[in-house]
């Protein structure tokens, strides 16, 4: 996209084509319009449209052209608090409503692809969180407790049986988690795309919006070449806010994620790694992550930002890395390398306001936005519709919150990638 083979890599050259969208001419009314075309705000948009509701989805350059269309394409449940944590920090009745909803994410994901289906790549095999060293291993070993008492089909695994998943002997345990799994991220999101305009919402791509103002008891929400008017607007951008209610922007620390993936694998590497093709992160402070896609590359990821001494750092790093995990790949060279931007919140724990009136969004999901991305846009569209109230959400309304020293932080998280990336192959 944007002709810049850094930004989606290989997810861009192996999603299904987008559906045709033209760019916003010319001035029209909806009863929603959502600003961003990526999960949540294909999700809220299918859901309205279902519902019957006349929607508008306004999307600055291409669908799925921020996280969406980036990340490693890992379904997972939950977020990254500890499970008995969420009730400490949201309170007793949000902190169990999060819980319930985000432990069962995944499956409307899959229930997704499956009823309109999308083709992305779906394996749902689960996902493998992996254990390094003896404070990663107690780390997991708590996690399962907490999830395993709430009847989640979570299994931690020893060492031995961590081996015969992943296929390397780095880990000291994982947490096999089978409510995940994983999917091709730019594909769902083109899927979801199609699936709204099939149910009869209208995308616009090229379209960004540069001003939106009260006006006749609704929304007037512009861009360069026209404008939409609706009672309500959904703000659906995330770390990837610009121009309009950019407090989203601001109350979000960015960090750099990248992915390198190897060219595709001879069937006797691939049957050596993943056998059941599980996604796998792990419990390092600067964390990896790796999955395979369909023609057996072996997508591998950690913090950092392809760009300046990063453009080479993390790649050094990565083949480094990958010969320590996996010795049989020291000669596999990577095809494709990308990157993008993690909206972090300062509890790890994402946030819903409402803007002003009838302008409502969900942000900060901290590297878990594909399950609820989708989740939340279902909710933001039950909202609108009136199936649901304010009070029966997930997360308190609250309103944004600069984090302070926010240039800092993501400095620091850049460079700090890089040193550590530069020093050692960690596992």
């Amino acid at each position: 996209m944007k002709n810049d083979p850094r930004s989606h890599g290989l997810w861009e050259r192996s999603a299904p084509q987008a559906p045709p969208t033209t760019r916003l001419s010319g001035d029209l009314t909806a009863d929603v319009v959502v600003i961003g075309a990526g999960f949540t705000g294909l999700s809220a948009a299918l859901h309205l449209a279902e519902a019957g509701a006349s929607v508008v989805v306004l999307e600055g350059i291409q669908i799925g052209f921020g996280g969406s269309g980036r990340n490693v394409g890992l379904v997972n449940a939950g977020m990254w608090v500890m499970p008995d944590d969420l009730p400490g920090e949201l309170g007793e009745v949000y902190g169990n409503r999060l819980l319930h909803l985000l432990g069962d994410a995944p499956s409307l994901v899959f229930e997704l692809v499956e009823k309109h289906a999308i083709a992305c790549e779906i394996e749902r095999s689960g996902t493998l969180h992996c254990a390094v060293g003896a404070k990663g291993l107690a780390e997991l070993q708590e996690r399962a407790r907490q999830w395993q008492a709430r009847g989640a089909p979570v299994h931690l695994l020893n060492t031995e049986e961590t081996a015969h998943k992943v296929g390397t002997s780095s880990y000291s345990g994982s947490l096999l988690d089978l409510r995940a799994g994983t999917i091709q991220p730019l594909g769902y999101s083109r899927g979801l795309a199609g699936a709204a305009i099939k149910a009869g919402a209208r995308i616009f791509t090229s379209s960004p919006v540069v001003d939106a103002e009260e006006a006749d008891g609704g929304w007037r929400v512009r861009t360069h070449s026209g404008s939409v008017w609706a009672k309500w607007v959904i703000v659906a951008t995330n770390a990837y806010t610009t121009h309009v209610w950019p407090q989203i922007r601001a109350e979000l620390v960015h960090l750099p994620y990248f992915n390198l993936a190897t060219k595709p694998l001879s069937d006797n590497l691939r049957n050596t790694i993943l056998p059941e093709r599980q996604g796998v992160w792990d419990t390092n402070e600067i964390l990896s992550s790796y999955r395979f896609d369909q023609q057996g590359r072996l997508v591998f990821g950690s913090v950092g930002a392809l760009r300046g001494l990063g453009q080479s750092i993390h790649p050094n790093w990565g083949r480094r890395a990958l010969r320590k995990l996996f010795p049989q790949l020291a000669d596999i060279a990577f095809e494709y390398e990308w990157y993008g931007s993690i909206g972090m919140t300062s509890n790890n724990l994402p946030r819903f306001h409402r803007l002003a009136r009838n302008v409502v969004s969900f942000s900060g999901y901290n590297g878990r936005g594909i399950a609820p991305g989708t989740t939340f846009g279902r909710i933001l569209a039950r909202l609108v519709l009136g199936d649901i109230q304010e009070a029966d959400l997930p997360l308190p309304m609250t309103e944004p919150e600069p984090v302070r020293y926010r240039a800092v932080k993501e400095a620091y998280y850049e460079v700090g990638a890089q040193i550590a990336h530069a020093a050692t192959a960690r596992f």
